[in-house]
């Protein structure tokens, strides 16, 4: 290697070594850096690997000199610390949406933003591979395209797949492509969710993105900007379940002051919430009714319950169709059970909600 190329190239190599060579615990001193570099191939000088190290902390390296043992040089920064990158790689690890070898790709990645030793320390943390992780590939080339028609301002056109006994994918409708006004992507349930418009039925509808195949950008602008001006596709979270669709209607919901926490985290913490004795609470929410979230009430158990079984109200003028009889060892679905009649007009005020 000339020797006029050898010394431009030094400091770029000194860079390296910090990088991946170096942090708090694993100091390096300027006789091991030369060291280092010449096992590269490249001379170097005490006071030259001085200077570069100046010119180094110039451009941005928060490089300091540690001087009780052990001595020497290290970085004491870097763009993400080490408790930020162990989040990251929890998140790859249980993320179902992800296949088992981008995830070990994804997470070799996220270990090279660490010191060699610290990514010994992300790689003893690391979890039994998640088993339950989908097998489709070409999740990522999805989500590109999603994400380059939503900068576009395009429709997209697909097929849908959806499973059978054989535990393969296969398109739905014989093959037929749906084209659709993609709004966004939301992350429920450990899954990729396409929020789109439906202009034939002129409704919100959502897919799921690892059965998406043969995705295409068409020419055609999307539909339904003035729709999504006003919709929160965030609150389209809280309020569906499992990510099935249904009628959007307001409940009341009555349980347990033990409950309050597991509601909070559905709903979040904008909703209004009453204490309607000192053992139970009512609430006011907005959910899409579906087997999913009668599923979801079910599963709150016992503590859900009011004198021994579970209340709740839906906006709408008929009684309910569908109500939860709780026991202490099974559930019961019945029909045209009537246990609360509703107001057409459901109102905070009369659920017995009072307004501040």
């Amino acid at each position: 290697m000339p020797r006029v190329f050898n010394q431009k190239i030094k400091i770029l190599y000194l860079m390296r070594i910090f990088l991946e060579q170096t942090d708090e615990e694993h100091p390096m001193s300027v006789k091991e850096l030369i060291s280092y570099l010449n096992s590269l191939g490249i001379s170097a000088e005490r006071k030259t690997v001085y200077d570069d190290i100046e010119t180094l902390r110039n451009f941005g390296m928060d490089i300091l000199n540690r001087r009780e043992h052990p001595a020497g040089f290290y970085l004491a920064s870097r763009e993400f610390e080490l408790p930020e990158l162990r989040l990251l790689v929890d998140a790859v690890q249980s993320s179902r949406c992800i296949t088992n070898g981008k995830s070990r790709q994804l997470i070799r990645k996220l270990e090279s933003l660490a010191s060699v030793y610290e990514s010994r320390q992300l790689r003893r943390q690391g979890f039994a591979e998640n088993s339950i992780r989908t097998v489709n590939e070409n999740v990522y080339y999805s989500i590109d395209m999603i994400q380059r028609a939503l900068t576009e301002d395009r429709q997209i056109s697909f097929q849908y797949c959806e499973w059978t006994v054989e535990k393969k994918l296969y398109p739905e409708n014989e093959g037929e492509r749906y084209s659709v006004s993609p709004w966004g992507l939301v992350w429920q349930n450990e899954e990729y969710y396409l929020i789109t418009y439906d202009e034939k039925c002129g409704r919100v509808k959502q897919y799921q993105v690892d059965k998406l195949q043969q995705i295409r950008i068409e020419k055609e602008v999307r539909c339904g900007r003035e729709f999504f001006e006003n919709y929160d596709i965030g609150e389209l979270t809280s309020r569906t379940f499992g990510m099935f669709g249904g009628k959007e209607k307001t409940i009341c919901l009555e349980a347990h002051n033990r409950l309050v926490g597991v509601v909070l985290d559905r709903f979040g913490r904008d909703i209004m919430i009453h204490r309607k004795d000192p053992e139970h609470f009512k609430t006011l929410v907005r959910v899409n009714i579906s087997d999913q979230f009668f599923g979801w009430i079910a599963s709150l158990g016992p503590d859900a319950v009011m004198r021994h079984r579970m209340r709740f109200a839906i906006s709408t003028g008929n009684f309910l169709r569908k109500v939860f009889l709780i026991t202490n060892d099974k559930y019961m679905i019945k029909k045209n059970l009537y246990i609360i009649k509703i107001q057409e007009k459901f109102t905070p005020e009369s659920a017995g909600f009072q307004q501040k």
